[in-house]
């Protein structure tokens, strides 16, 4: 109770007036309670009890006794800009017990059949996310009237167009101390990316929440939306949140994924260990891909080209391969790490994330063998060609991906009966909802045809 006290003495000191404890749904939205700080101490031990029927994905019914919210009082942001609040990520309890469908949990158990193991799960995310106005119609649009290049990635002028935004943006994640490194105009008009360091995977998910609700907020001041829809506009690039993923020796630090030595057999500066986690994840690669690209509009964004009139970057295909990015896992340049890049920017990162690592141990435990990495442009291939070379497709629909998630038994050793059963219940109904529904592009296509 002694740090509890500190930590609140210190709060106050800052200017902190309210805590939240936020905590996700199955979507991966912030839910929670604003506490006022005189009453920290009762907030910390998990006070603030909640409804869990009244949210997506928690699995409870109106009969059920209420879940708890219990903050992780190390993890605590406050918030750069209206310094009288505090932010800490939560986990949700129940009876006093950790309640397994919350994600942020989940997450953690897997976490820690890796420390077992001597290992810690280092996670980069790579934040996509487009700035755009929404009209009084409900469309979006492009703010900045310049942008009308062809190809607008890198763009200098349409980055500094939007500079007041963006310098406001990278200010508060250096003021967080999260090492921002890069950050630029994406390949789609008002689109841009922010790139700081890698972490632990618990830290990086919570921090990868925490960005996308900052963006958000920082936008509506410049009247702007923040969207990581992941495919707002058919033909432009759509909004990727690729998992650069490695293990790191607990004790030493070292990174376990890169090759010291010369018997990498593929020379992609890539350990044993690093491919067998690849293993893993292609072994599951269509049911992870559920959690991964989990709406409607991921696979809008999973295409080879769309209405562009170019390659999408989107991968499509089941396979791993080298810097080459029609590949679904990539091994950069320098090596050393895992990048999965069909996980888009409406994930939900721990339930992704806890997947994505258990699949990886699996693929240790067995030892299992990537086989050799794609290297061609596996968008020229045809589906025949591709089913020759033994390369796999990737879910084409939610639908689809669902199926395959519902199909895999590794998904239920993972998250439990519970956990999928929701998963699939709420993703199904999404996907049955979008199929129902009469689109403006329907009236447009046959209301006068017929």
């Amino acid at each position: 109770m002694s740090d509890v006290k500190a930590i609140k003495e210190d709060l106050q000191g800052k200017g902190v007036k309210y805590c939240i404890g936020a905590y996700v749904d199955i979507h991966g939205v912030p839910k929670g309670k604003v506490v006022p700080i005189s009453h920290f101490e009762s907030f910390a031990s998990g006070s603030e009890l909640y409804t869990g029927y009244a949210l997506d994905g928690l699995g409870q019914s109106p009969n059920d006794d209420e879940i708890a919210s219990v903050p992780d009082l190390e993890r605590g942001i406050q918030l750069p800009w209206q310094k009288e609040v505090a932010w800490f990520p939560a986990d949700n309890t129940y009876h006093g017990e950790s309640y397994p469908l919350n994600t942020r949990n989940v997450l953690k158990s897997v976490l820690a059949r890796a420390a077992e193991k001597g290992w810690k799960f280092n996670l980069g995310i790579e934040c996509e996310v487009y700035f755009l106005k929404l009209t009084d119609d409900g469309r979006l649009e492009v703010a900045n009237k310049d942008d009308n290049l062809s190809k607008a990635a890198y763009d200098v002028k349409r980055f500094l167009d939007s500079y007041p935004m963006l310098d406001e943006i990278a200010g508060y994640i250096d003021d967080l101390g999260w090492g921002l490194y890069s950050f630029d105009h994406e390949d789609g008009h008002g689109q841009f990316e922010f790139d700081f360091g890698y972490s632990d995977a618990l830290t990086m998910c919570d921090r990868y929440i925490f960005f996308r609700y900052m963006a958000k907020q920082v936008a509506a001041k410049y009247g702007l939306i923040a969207t990581f829809m992941p495919k707002p506009f058919g033909d432009k690039t759509g909004n990727g949140a690729h998992f650069n993923m490695s293990l790191a020796s607990l004790e030493t630090g070292e990174n376990l994924f890169k090759q010291a030595d010369r018997s990498d057999p593929y020379s992609l500066g890539l350990s044993a260990l690093g491919y067998q986690f690849t293993a893993g994840i292609l072994r599951h690669g269509q049911a992870l891909c559920a959690a991964w690209a989990p709406t409607v509009n991921s696979y809008k964004r999973l295409v080879r080209r769309g209405l562009m009139g170019y390659y999408s970057w989107a991968p499509v295909f089941n396979s791993f391969g080298t810097n080459n990015r029609t590949n679904s896992v990539r091994i950069p340049m320098a090596g050393g790490r895992v990048e999965s890049r069909n996980a888009d920017s409406s994930c939900n990162p721990y339930l992704a994330a806890a997947l994505a690592l258990a699949a990886g141990l699996e693929g240790i435990e067995q030892q299992l063998d990537p086989g050799p990495p794609r290297t061609e442009n596996l968008y020229e291939h045809t589906d025949a060609e591709l089913a020759e070379l033994g390369v796999q497709h990737l879910p084409r629909s939610l639908g689809e991906a669902v199926a395959a998630f519902d199909r895999d038994p590794f998904v239920e050793q993972i998250l439990g009966a519970e956990l999928k059963k929701e998963f699939i219940t709420y993703k199904s109904a999404e996907w049955e909802e979008y199929n129902l529904t009469v689109t403006p592009w329907e009236i447009h296509k046959y209301a006068r045809l017929y």
